[in-house]
């Protein structure tokens, strides 16, 4: 489910679009919902980085990839993703058919964050939300 569906929608501090779709951002989280069909790299992702350091700073903060669309990660990328958003606390996917959960399990080898994949946004968020207490 697109956010913009859900009743979470309404807590939203800002929505931005970028090239590659939108990006929710929260108190100490943004979700993220990407095009249908798009490969993402850590150049393509560059609009989202200067939204999120602007936003978040040095703060730690979560992610959380709302996969309503199938879309994937460049994996060679994954070090530059991971060596950029050190203040990252917690990751979480949410995928929503069996394809897209596959292909999370994939990416989940390439990259060092506190990562977690759910069936549902709001155990996404849930988990996101307890793991950024700690």
């Amino acid at each position: 489910m697109s956010i913009k569906e859900s009743p979470i929608y309404k807590k939203v501090k800002t929505h931005e679009k970028v090239d590659i779709g939108d990006l929710y951002f929260f108190d100490n989280y943004v979700i993220g919902e990407f095009k249908e069909g798009i490969s993402v790299d850590f150049k393509q992702f560059s609009q989202c980085t200067k939204l999120i350091s602007a936003f978040y700073g040095n703060a730690g903060f979560g992610f959380i990839a709302n996969r309503v669309n199938s879309y994937s990660i460049v994996l060679t990328d994954a070090h530059l993703f991971n060596d950029y958003f050190k203040n990252l606390k917690a990751y979480a996917t949410v995928s929503y058919i069996a394809f897209s959960e596959k292909i999370t399990e994939v990416e989940n080898h390439f990259f060092n964050f506190n990562k977690r994949d759910f069936g549902s946004l709001v155990e996404a968020i849930t988990w996101v939300e307890e793991t950024l207490k700690d």
